[in-house]
């Protein structure tokens, strides 16, 4: 086996992540990373129907939880940028000083995305009266539209999202899906009538990201962020952190409580039932590619990826044995399963290739699919499939009861890479020991295991 994966050239992600983590994203045809503009990778084939499935999952979410989808422009006028410096400048400087952001006016300071946006100052051969930027994130886009579509209390709760590509240049060592200048963004932007009804709606977001973190077998650790690490232009951020084979925690989604901060500075107001103008309370929720990253950090193995069942691209890989004067027709009963699987929902590819078996055992590995059926003709001759699990284990399934099967044993195969996961989780992320207090000093009691 030690010459096995020596032959196949692919790093220990056990002894160096690092280097197994980058190889990975490409062998297994996520992505191509030699595009000539570091951080905007290009999605191939695989890669893309992976996320494009991850966007489902949350499609599904919104339209469960009554969220609209929009898609706004790309370009952002400069001065809305402005506009959101020195708001958050403003918004910093009042947790700094421990003082109503109300009583401090918006300071020309530096705050906001100004250091990480690409500008276009220029349209043909001439200067533009009015520069603009790339969309980092849509806050100032959406809350210059809230005020022309909220009116009234009856316009409330306004919830709605967008699935776009942000653009961040990221100045730090770009990875793939972790840390890109190009970003696959997943944004949701509400406003309501009160702080309370704001606070149900981040509650409602964190059920979301449950959810969809049960569908990638990924634990998460949800948690508020300290007032250093909270986003300016937020009353608290709550962030969601996946936690890496190196140990390290990646973010991979989070939430922020705007109070009426936002609204505040954007004029987003509606009438209330005394037919007073009030203002709105707004969250944002948000994901992006890291869910991808952290699925491939915390699955995959020293062979490859492992998909979890929900997001793999195919669910299903069937192998018939193909060789000259079989008495069967191993293919056609390979097309005749892979139609039944089909036809119950599942996502199915059958390899035909005339190859040796063991490159397309190779294949299909590296690229992580859940479950491979071979079948040959003494297999047919018994009428069973002999399946390979990705996460190991083999046995043979009834033909006669075949969807059933897969069924059952994609359902197993997730459950184990929870467990898996959570194990890893509960190894490396150990309780700190209690602290007692006296004469204003804190001290540890114990030792940090």
């Amino acid at each position: 086996m030690g010459n096995r994966k020596a032959k196949r050239g692919i790093p220990s992600k056990s002894e160096n992540f690092n280097e197994w983590y980058p190889f990975i994203v490409e062998a297994a045809e996520l992505v191509d990373k030699r595009y000539p503009i570091k951080g905007m990778d290009v999605w191939r084939p695989y890669g893309w129907k992976t996320m494009k499935l991850i966007d489902a999952l949350t499609h599904a979410e919104m339209e469960r939880t009554n969220h609209e989808e929009v898609n706004f422009p790309l370009l952002i006028p400069e001065n809305l940028l402005e506009k959101e410096n020195a708001l958050v400048a403003r918004l910093k400087r009042a947790r700094e000083e421990g003082v109503d952001p109300d009583d401090l006016r918006d300071e020309e300071e530096e705050g906001g995305f100004k250091k990480e946006v690409y500008w276009v100052k220029h349209a043909g051969e001439n200067d533009l009266d009015i520069p603009m930027f790339l969309r980092p994130t849509s806050e100032t886009a959406m809350y210059t539209m809230f005020p022309l579509w909220i009116r009234s209390h009856k316009d409330l709760p306004l919830k709605i999202y967008q699935m776009v590509n942000t653009f961040r240049y990221e100045t730090k060592q770009t990875r793939s899906f972790i840390r890109v200048r190009e970003i696959h963004f997943f944004e949701a932007h509400t406003a309501h009538v009160d702080e309370a009804d704001a606070s149900r709606q981040i509650a409602e977001d964190l059920d979301i990201v449950d959810r969809l973190m049960h569908d990638l077998c990924l634990p998460i650790i949800k948690a508020k962020r300290p007032v250093w690490d909270t986003f300016p232009g937020a009353w608290y951020t709550i962030g969601i952190d996946a936690v890496m084979p190196n140990g390290r925690t990646l973010q991979v989604a989070s939430c922020h409580h705007y109070r009426d901060q936002w609204a505040k500075a954007f004029d987003v107001t509606y009438e209330d039932l005394d037919a007073k103008q009030a203002h709105c309370h707004q969250t944002t929720y948000g994901m992006s590619e890291r869910l991808l990253g952290a699925v491939v950090g915390m699955h995959g193995d020293e062979n490859g990826l492992i998909m979890p069942p929900k997001i793999a691209p195919f669910q299903v890989v069937i192998c018939p044995m193909i060789r000259k004067n079989l008495e069967v027709d191993t293919i056609a009963v390979a097309h005749e399963v892979a139609d039944k699987l089909r036809s119950r929902g599942l996502r199915v590819k059958v390899d035909d290739r005339d190859l040796h078996p063991g490159q397309k055992y190779y294949d299909w590995e590296i690229k992580g699919v859940p479950l491979r059926l071979d079948i040959g003709p003494r297999d047919i001759e018994q009428g069973t499939a002999f399946a390979a699990r990705r996460p190991g284990g083999k046995e043979p399934l009834p033909m006669d009861n075949i969807v059933d099967e897969c069924y059952r044993v994609l359902d197993e195969i997730s459950d184990e890479l929870r467990s898996r996961a959570s194990q890893h989780m509960d190894d490396v992320v150990q309780p700190l020991p209690a602290f007692s207090e006296a004469d204003g000093q804190w001290t540890m009691d114990g030792e940090v295991k």
